[in-house]
Protein backbone atom coordinates (compact mmCIF):
# COMPACT_ATOMS: atom_id res chain seq x y z
CA UNK A 1 0.00 0.00 0.00
CA UNK A 2 1.13 3.04 -0.81
CA UNK A 3 1.58 6.39 1.74
CA UNK A 4 -1.38 8.06 2.54
CA UNK A 5 -1.92 11.55 1.27
CA UNK A 6 -4.36 14.28 2.47
CA UNK A 7 -7.78 13.99 2.90
CA UNK A 8 -10.67 14.42 -0.18
CA UNK A 9 -13.64 15.86 0.95
CA UNK A 10 -15.43 13.17 -0.61
CA UNK A 11 -13.72 9.96 1.58
CA UNK A 12 -11.82 8.80 -1.03
CA UNK A 13 -8.38 6.20 0.30
CA UNK A 14 -6.12 8.79 0.93
CA UNK A 15 -3.09 6.97 -1.53
CA UNK A 16 -5.46 7.83 -4.08
CA UNK A 17 -4.99 11.40 -3.78
CA UNK A 18 -0.95 11.40 -4.52
CA UNK A 19 -1.56 12.40 -8.20
CA UNK A 20 -3.96 12.26 -11.06
CA UNK A 21 -2.91 9.29 -12.27
CA UNK A 22 -3.60 7.32 -8.76
CA UNK A 23 -6.84 8.78 -8.63
CA UNK A 24 -7.79 7.45 -11.79
CA UNK A 25 -6.46 4.11 -10.90
CA UNK A 26 -8.55 4.30 -7.84
CA UNK A 27 -11.71 5.41 -8.67
CA UNK A 28 -12.02 2.81 -12.24
CA UNK A 29 -9.68 0.14 -11.60
CA UNK A 30 -8.51 -0.73 -7.94
CA UNK A 31 -11.23 -3.17 -6.52
CA UNK A 32 -13.25 -4.46 -9.38
CA UNK A 33 -13.14 -8.25 -10.20
CA UNK A 34 -11.36 -9.20 -12.72
CA UNK A 35 -11.87 -12.56 -14.16
CA UNK A 36 -9.86 -13.09 -17.36
CA UNK A 37 -6.17 -14.67 -17.11
CA UNK A 38 -4.89 -11.91 -18.94
CA UNK A 39 -5.82 -8.91 -17.10
CA UNK A 40 -4.59 -11.24 -14.00
CA UNK A 41 -1.19 -11.82 -15.06
CA UNK A 42 -1.28 -8.46 -15.58
CA UNK A 43 -1.75 -7.47 -12.54
CA UNK A 44 -0.02 -10.21 -10.66
CA UNK A 45 2.90 -9.36 -12.83
CA UNK A 46 2.98 -5.25 -11.59
CA UNK A 47 2.64 -6.41 -8.51
CA UNK A 48 5.67 -8.49 -7.76
CA UNK A 49 7.18 -5.72 -9.70
CA UNK A 50 6.31 -3.13 -7.49
CA UNK A 51 8.31 -5.21 -4.43
CA UNK A 52 11.05 -2.73 -3.31
CA UNK A 53 9.58 0.28 -5.77
CA UNK A 54 6.37 2.58 -4.86
CA UNK A 55 3.17 1.76 -7.13
CA UNK A 56 2.80 5.14 -8.92
CA UNK A 57 6.25 4.31 -10.56
CA UNK A 58 5.20 1.16 -11.55
CA UNK A 59 1.64 3.00 -12.98
CA UNK A 60 3.96 5.34 -14.63
CA UNK A 61 5.47 2.22 -16.32
CA UNK A 62 2.67 -0.22 -17.31
CA UNK A 63 1.68 0.79 -21.08
CA UNK A 64 5.45 -0.02 -21.47
CA UNK A 65 5.00 -3.38 -19.36
CA UNK A 66 1.97 -3.91 -21.62
CA UNK A 67 3.95 -3.05 -24.94
CA UNK A 68 7.17 -5.60 -23.26
CA UNK A 69 4.94 -8.42 -22.46
CA UNK A 70 3.00 -8.85 -25.62
CA UNK A 71 0.00 -6.69 -23.64
CA UNK A 72 0.08 -9.80 -21.11
CA UNK A 73 -1.21 -12.54 -23.50
CA UNK A 74 0.21 -15.56 -21.49
CA UNK A 75 0.43 -18.00 -24.65
CA UNK A 76 2.75 -14.84 -26.60
CA UNK A 77 4.77 -14.44 -23.19
CA UNK A 78 5.21 -18.05 -22.73
CA UNK A 79 7.20 -18.42 -26.14
CA UNK A 80 9.62 -15.68 -24.81
CA UNK A 81 13.41 -17.02 -24.98
CA UNK A 82 16.95 -15.98 -23.45
CA UNK A 83 17.38 -13.28 -26.22
CA UNK A 84 13.37 -11.70 -25.15
CA UNK A 85 14.95 -11.17 -21.53
CA UNK A 86 18.39 -9.93 -22.76
CA UNK A 87 15.69 -7.26 -24.84
CA UNK A 88 13.80 -6.58 -21.87
CA UNK A 89 16.66 -6.13 -19.63
CA UNK A 90 17.69 -2.74 -22.17
CA UNK A 91 14.33 -1.44 -21.74
CA UNK A 92 14.07 1.56 -20.27
CA UNK A 93 10.15 1.38 -20.17
CA UNK A 94 10.06 -1.32 -17.49
CA UNK A 95 12.03 -2.19 -14.08
CA UNK A 96 14.67 -3.69 -15.66
CA UNK A 97 14.96 -6.71 -12.54
CA UNK A 98 16.45 -9.65 -14.02
CA UNK A 99 14.62 -11.65 -11.51
CA UNK A 100 11.55 -9.96 -12.00
CA UNK A 101 11.57 -10.02 -15.94
CA UNK A 102 12.17 -13.78 -15.67
CA UNK A 103 9.20 -14.31 -13.33
CA UNK A 104 7.25 -13.48 -15.33
CA UNK A 105 8.03 -15.61 -18.67
CA UNK A 106 8.18 -18.49 -16.36
CA UNK A 107 4.75 -17.44 -15.09
CA UNK A 108 3.45 -17.20 -18.20
CA UNK A 109 4.58 -20.53 -19.03
CA UNK A 110 2.56 -21.79 -15.89
CA UNK A 111 -0.48 -20.33 -17.10
CA UNK A 112 -0.23 -21.13 -20.77
CA UNK A 113 0.64 -24.70 -19.64
CA UNK A 114 -3.08 -24.52 -17.08
CA UNK A 115 -4.67 -23.52 -20.53
CA UNK A 116 -3.56 -26.32 -22.35
CA UNK A 117 -5.41 -29.08 -19.87
CA UNK A 118 -8.37 -27.07 -19.74
CA UNK A 119 -7.48 -24.66 -16.50
CA UNK A 120 -7.63 -21.08 -15.83
CA UNK A 121 -5.41 -19.18 -13.43
CA UNK A 122 -9.11 -17.17 -12.64
CA UNK A 123 -10.32 -19.82 -11.65
CA UNK A 124 -7.20 -21.06 -9.21
CA UNK A 125 -6.83 -17.49 -7.98
CA UNK A 126 -10.69 -17.11 -7.20
CA UNK A 127 -11.20 -20.28 -5.70
CA UNK A 128 -9.45 -19.00 -2.47
CA UNK A 129 -12.31 -16.80 -1.75
CA UNK A 130 -14.90 -19.06 -2.75
CA UNK A 131 -15.70 -17.16 -6.02
CA UNK A 132 -16.80 -14.12 -3.90
CA UNK A 133 -15.57 -11.18 -3.18
CA UNK A 134 -14.98 -10.64 0.36
CA UNK A 135 -15.93 -7.50 1.85
CA UNK A 136 -14.02 -5.82 4.14
CA UNK A 137 -15.13 -3.04 6.62
CA UNK A 138 -11.44 -0.77 7.16
CA UNK A 139 -12.36 2.30 8.94
CA UNK A 140 -8.58 3.40 8.15
CA UNK A 141 -5.51 2.94 6.01
CA UNK A 142 -3.85 1.72 8.74
CA UNK A 143 -5.91 -1.42 9.45
CA UNK A 144 -5.08 -2.92 6.23
CA UNK A 145 -2.98 -6.15 6.46
CA UNK A 146 -0.23 -6.81 4.33
CA UNK A 147 -0.95 -10.50 3.88
CA UNK A 148 -3.58 -12.81 5.06
CA UNK A 149 -3.94 -16.15 5.69
CA UNK A 150 -5.82 -16.45 2.67
CA UNK A 151 -3.13 -14.92 0.78
CA UNK A 152 -0.27 -16.92 2.30
CA UNK A 153 -2.45 -20.07 1.22
CA UNK A 154 -2.64 -18.84 -2.20
CA UNK A 155 1.15 -18.11 -2.65
CA UNK A 156 1.84 -21.83 -1.25
CA UNK A 157 -0.35 -23.06 -3.76
CA UNK A 158 1.06 -20.85 -6.51
CA UNK A 159 4.50 -21.52 -5.27
CA UNK A 160 3.69 -25.18 -5.70
CA UNK A 161 2.25 -24.71 -9.35
CA UNK A 162 5.65 -23.20 -10.10
CA UNK A 163 4.90 -19.59 -10.36
CA UNK A 164 7.30 -17.09 -9.03
CA UNK A 165 7.43 -13.85 -7.04
CA UNK A 166 4.19 -15.10 -5.44
CA UNK A 167 4.90 -14.27 -1.70
CA UNK A 168 2.19 -13.65 0.70
CA UNK A 169 2.38 -9.77 0.18
CA UNK A 170 2.67 -9.48 -3.47
CA UNK A 171 -0.64 -12.28 -3.78
CA UNK A 172 -2.11 -9.98 -1.35
CA UNK A 173 -1.83 -7.24 -3.28
CA UNK A 174 -3.54 -9.21 -6.36
CA UNK A 175 -5.91 -9.70 -4.42
CA UNK A 176 -6.75 -6.20 -3.21
CA UNK A 177 -6.42 -4.79 -7.09
CA UNK A 178 -8.44 -7.77 -8.75
CA UNK A 179 -11.49 -7.22 -6.53
CA UNK A 180 -10.82 -10.28 -4.50
CA UNK A 181 -11.08 -8.77 -1.53
CA UNK A 182 -12.90 -5.38 -1.18
CA UNK A 183 -10.88 -3.13 1.12
CA UNK A 184 -11.27 0.52 0.12
CA UNK A 185 -12.21 2.14 3.52
CA UNK A 186 -15.69 2.58 4.40
CA UNK A 187 -15.87 6.23 3.96
CA UNK A 188 -14.66 5.79 0.48
CA UNK A 189 -17.29 5.98 -1.89
CA UNK A 190 -15.84 2.93 -3.70
CA UNK A 191 -16.33 0.80 -1.01
CA UNK A 192 -20.13 1.10 -1.37
CA UNK A 193 -19.98 1.12 -5.19
CA UNK A 194 -18.22 -2.39 -5.22
CA UNK A 195 -20.68 -3.69 -2.75
CA UNK A 196 -19.51 -3.27 1.15
CA UNK A 197 -22.22 -3.30 3.54
CA UNK A 198 -21.87 -5.10 6.91
CA UNK A 199 -17.80 -6.41 6.00
CA UNK A 200 -16.25 -9.47 7.33
CA UNK A 201 -12.64 -8.77 7.74
CA UNK A 202 -10.81 -11.71 6.45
Amino acid sequence: MVPASPDDPEGRCAWAMSSPEMRAYHDLEWGVPVRDDRTLFERLTLEGAQAGLSWSLILAKREGYRRAFAGFAPDLVARFDQDDVERLMADAAIVRNRLKIESTVSNARVIDAMHRVGDTFAELVWSFVSDVTVDNAWAELGELPSSTATSKAMSAELRRRGFRFVGPVTCYSTMQAAGLVNDHVTSCPRWGDLGGAVGSKT
